[in-house]
């Protein structure tokens, strides 16, 4: 099972599995909070392909999740779908508290009732918070998040250990660090920039473009996830509580990798590639930071490296170029631009 078919990762993680053969059941409720024609538009690729199924419900039902697991056995689940957004957190705490906390918790469960070989998890580089210790490690303590969305998604790494210590489920936690490409959401750079240039708009350049960010391509993304779907975590016989623990470690069967590209790009070298690939003029409003923001972050990806052997790598020029190719030639077609 994969959830947030229907989302950007994924979309493409769903896609990635049929072409290998795999049998797939999608579940996404196709919510509001962006574009529902671009999520539309992204199953419809996936729409026949042999070996998938889409159900459309919420995952904060539970007994419709129930009533999944009772029908269906899974032997991996990877859950993609939740409330993303930092700021839209400030405005609409409810919303990440149903989808993300509620909704996690009725997948527990099927998880653990229907005894799912392996749960994988998206967390995100955004509950590192007020750390500043670079680049972020799994190792490091993250018991500061700065927004309500990244206090969710720590959240979920705890609920996760928990279930793995009570019913040896096992589980990963995967921190995605700033992932864009083709169909990507609508709500990130650099598609709201290609939008507001489209639209004769000056972008918005927030902390005045000296915000840095480990810009990963969602191909890279993907790979990783299948990468730690084939590699099911086992409890460690040398963890001990101790003064301080190791976050990344546990005697239960739990892991959690950072998924980056291990390559901080200050968000001006990314106006600047997307000008280029766009070969268009882009006008820069430059801002204060937002509430919630961090100036940067950086992918320690050592663990994923020695876990599965992988290391994303797609430079940031490669990665926007095919997302500003993908923009003029099927984007704007679809939007009828």
């Amino acid at each position: 099972m994969v959830t947030g078919t229907a989302g950007f990762i994924g979309f493409h993680l769903a896609k990635a599995l049929l072409a290998a053969g795999e049998h797939v059941v999608g579940v996404d409720n196709l919510n509001p909070y962006y574009s529902v024609q671009l999520k539309r538009d992204r199953l419809q690729q996936l729409d026949g392909l042999p070996g998938f199924t889409q159900l459309e419900f919420d995952l904060s039902d539970r007994e419709a999740v129930a009533r999944l697991f009772a029908e269906r056995r899974f032997d991996r689940v990877v859950h993609l779908a939740a409330q993303a957004g930092v700021r839209y957190s400030l405005t609409n705490p409810q919303a990440y508290v149903d989808s993300n906390l509620v909704a996690f918790v009725n997948l527990l469960e099927g998880c653990r009732n229907s005894q799912v070989g392996h749960l994988l998890y998206a967390s995100s580089s955004s509950v590192y918070g007020a750390n500043k210790q670079q680049p972020f490690s799994t190792h490091h303590n993250v018991d500061h998040p700065l927004s309500l969305y990244a206090a969710t998604k720590k959240a979920n790494e705890l609920m996760a250990h928990t279930y793995s210590h009570l019913y040896g489920l096992p589980t990963t936690g995967l921190r995605f660090f700033t992932v864009y490409g083709p169909w990507m959401r609508p709500d990130m750079v650099p598609f709201v920039f290609a939008e507001r240039v489209r639209n004769g708009l000056p972008i918005r350049v927030f902390n005045h473009g000296r915000m840095r960010r480990d810009f990963t391509y969602g191909d890279d993304i993907v790979e990783g996830v299948l990468r730690t779907a084939a590699l099911i975590p086992e409890a460690n016989p040398g963890w001990t509580p101790g003064e301080h623990p190791d976050p990344a470690s546990s005697h239960a069967p739990f892991s959690v990798y950072n998924i980056g590209n291990s390559q901080p790009v200050e968000l001006m070298k990314v106006i600047d590639t997307l000008e280029q690939a766009l070969g268009q003029p882009i006008e820069r409003e430059m801002l204060d930071m937002q509430p919630g923001d961090v100036p940067a972050t950086f992918a320690d990806t050592d663990a994923l490296e020695k876990a599965t052997g992988f290391k994303p790598s797609t430079p940031i020029e490669t990665g926007i170029g095919n997302f500003a190719r993908w923009y003029r030639d099927e984007w704007l077609r679809i939007v009828g631009a």
